[in-house]
Formats: C-alpha cells, sequence, structure tokens
C-alpha cells in the first residue's frame, strides 16, 4: 500500500446487471471522485461486462456468488477503505460527507436504507430494518457495509457461504472493533417485495434469519431461498 492509495474503495458485485450499471457507476465517479470503483462479474450472461469496463478502475471475473466475489474484489483493491456495495443500492450521500464519518475509533460500519419500488409497505419495511441493524449491528448487505482494510484482512473476509454472508461478517466485525450505523442513507431496489409479495417476503426473509440464528446451514438456507431445482449453491443471485 503506497501514500497515493485511494481513501475508498467500492467493490461491486454483480451477476446480469447490465441496466443497473451505467447509471450506478456514472453517479459513483460523480460523487465520489477521489475512489477506486471495482466491479466483479459473476458470470453475467448479459453486457454487463463491457458496460462496466469504461466506467469502472477494474473489472474483475470471478466465479459465481456473492462472497466469493466481493472477497476477490477486495483482495484486489487498493484503498484503505472498502466499500461493498450491491448494484441495485444507491448512496445519498457524497465523499464529503462521508469521509468525516470514517475515522476516529470507528472500524467499520453501514447506512440507514431506504427501499423503493412498487410496494406500498415499503416504508414500513425500510424503518424496522433501519430499527434492527441499529439496535444489533448487524446490517444487510443492501446497506452498503465500510470496512477498514486491515480489518477486513484479519477476518479473513466474507466466509465463503451462498446465503447470509453479510450477517456473518456483521457478527465477526461487531466482536473485533469499533463501529455500526452510520449517519447515512443509501436508496435499494424493492423488486424483491414487488415480484414475491410484501408480507410473503417479509415472513420468509424473517424466517430464513431465525432458522441461521437456530443453526441452520447457509446452504440448506439457500436451497430453500431459491428452490431445490435451482443451480448450485456457489451461483447465487446478487
Amino acid at each position: 500500500m503506497t501514500d497515493t492509495a485511494p481513501f475508498l474503495s467500492f467493490v461491486i458485485p454483480v451477476l446480469n446487471e447490465v441496466g443497473r450499471l451505467p447509471t450506478l457507476l456514472t453517479e459513483l465517479r460523480w460523487a465520489f471522485p477521489d475512489a477506486e470503483l471495482i466491479v466483479v462479474d459473476g458470470g453475467s450472461t448479459d453486457e454487463s461486462v463491457a458496460i462496466a469496463l469504461p466506467l469502472a478502475d477494474a473489472v474483475l471475473l470471478s466465479a459465481p456468488g456473492r462472497a466469493h466475489q466481493m472477497n476477490l474484489g477486495g483482495a484486489c483493491a487498493k484503498g484503505r477503505w472498502l466499500a461493498f456495495l450491491h448494484a441495485d443500492t444507491q448512496p445519498l450521500f457524497d465523499q464529503q460527507a462521508l469521509l468525516p464519518l470514517l475515522g476516529g475509533d470507528v472500524h467499520w460500519g453501514f447506512c440507514r436504507i431506504a427501499l423503493q419500488g412498487r410496494s406500498t409497505g415499503l416504508a414500513m419495511v425500510s424503518y424496522f430494518m433501519n430499527l434492527r441493524s441499529a439496535m444489533t449491528s448487524v446490517a444487510t448487505g443492501d446497506q452498503l457495509l465500510f470496512v477498514r482494510r486491515e480489518l477486513f484482512e484479519e477476518l479473513n473476509g466474507f466466509g465463503e457461504m451462498p446465503l447470509m454472508e453479510d450477517v456473518d461478517v456483521c457478527k465477526r466485525l461487531r466482536r473485533e472493533a469499533e463501529g455500526g450505523a452510520l449517519n447515512l442513507q443509501v436508496v435499494s431496489s424493492g423488486r424483491r417485495w414487488d415480484e414475491q409479495g410484501l408480507w410473503r417476503t417479509i415472513v420468509r426473509m424473517w424466517a430464513l434469519r431465525l432458522a441461521y440464528w437456530l443453526g441452520v446451514s447457509p446452504h440448506r438456507l439457500w436451497s430453500h431461498y431459491y428452490g431445490k431445482h435451482a443451480v448450485p449453491a456457489t451461483n447465487q443471485d446478487n
């Protein structure tokens, strides 16, 4: 790591996100002009890679699996801070607002979320997601996770699991260092709730979290979440 290394590297795992990448990468470049932008593609069959190449600082080709993709991006990133951003999430702040919050005793953190979509109950879902994450210091991947590089390396990154990698890493982070909810907000797609139904998705997500807390393996949870006829557990959707 040299003195010219960027303060922040965004690591963006993608799978067939051609419709979202141009806007996301363009807005990130404008709002965070000094940050490094890394896209990690997990085997897209659309034009995601071609779209990302002129807009990102690096485009990496990875085996599928969000945890694996983010670990690869984190290993290749040059920034002192790593920001793990889903392709359907957009920060509602810029570099000037972020930098003062990433200092002192803070070693990791995440943002408040506002879900957007057709479902009328998404504001309620967002409220309870933010309340839960603030109380537990456990965030979802949609909430844009910031981690100091040294801490991320000490923890050996995300666990190589097909589901719940965000919950797992937050639990390990909170045991090791000061961090948690930051006074920043992101907006994220509510497409899961729109497509699968608001209440059905709420019940399903809480059931998955409860099962994980009770010790059910992420691989079994993945099979339940994506269905027994889905592709192998290393190939989860982003």
